[in-house]
């Protein structure tokens, strides 16, 4: 008579809680890793940056101007509604950001971003590893806390405007450039914090969202 073992599953692995964490706390859809992705372009979008200029945009913005913010290495990633990503070109456009170039990407529908380690988990600490700066809390919608251009009041408060985001990413973007193009001249930079003068550009508060079509 023979004796068949029964199977032990094998451990789970770091990758399969962290999918998790996403998946039942806030009901992300996630891509296997490693290192495990999360899906684009159904719950949200992402603006991705350069992280010098996203710190300066979220000193320039507040608070209450952005929603869940990641970071992994020298990359920022700005959370926003979905569908932002298809509208980000014809906004440059008319922001009169159109033809420059900008290290300022969207990533939308078919996209994915590394997931960042979950709050107080082991490994935020490790370099270049993905984190957040400001984290999504599972159990609550995000929506409502991502910036939109329709920014219609949703629970009683009104989304953060995405109009107003891309004005001051754009800008933080082009000023990076300016300054690292000066440091390879050899020439002086402008005092950190100091945006570039544009006399002829849109001042950003006096936006008024609307829908544009993608250029």
């Amino acid at each position: 008579m023979s004796f068949t073992a029964p199977r032990v599953p094998p451990p789970r692995s770091p990758a399969d809680g962290r999918a998790r964490w996403y998946e039942e706390g806030l009901g992300w859809a996630t891509v296997a890793g490693p290192p495990v992705g999360l899906v684009t372009g159904l719950r949200f979008d992402v603006l991705e940056l350069p992280a010098a200029a996203g710190r300066a945009v979220l000193r320039r913005t507040g608070t209450g101007a952005t929603g869940p913010v990641a970071l992994m290495g020298r990359t920022m990633r700005l959370l926003v509604a979905a569908g932002s990503a298809e509208e980000l070109p014809g906004l440059l456009e008319w922001l009169e950001w159109g033809g420059i170039a900008l290290d300022l990407v969207a990533l939308g529908a078919g996209s994915r971003m590394t997931a960042p380690v979950p709050p107080g988990w082991s490994g935020s600490g490790a370099p270049g590893a993905a984190v957040w700066m400001r984290a999504p809390e599972p159990g609550r919608d995000v929506e409502p806390s991502l910036p939109a251009l329709w920014t219609a009041t949703r629970g009683g408060a009104a989304a953060p405007c995405l109009v107003r985001l891309v004005a001051a990413a754009a800008a933080e973007c082009h000023r990076m450039r300016l300054l690292s193009a000066r440091s390879r001249e050899g020439l002086p930079g402008r005092p950190e914090g100091r945006p570039v003068k544009r006399s002829a550009r849109p001042v950003a508060q006096q936006l008024t969202p609307q829908r544009f079509a993608s250029s």
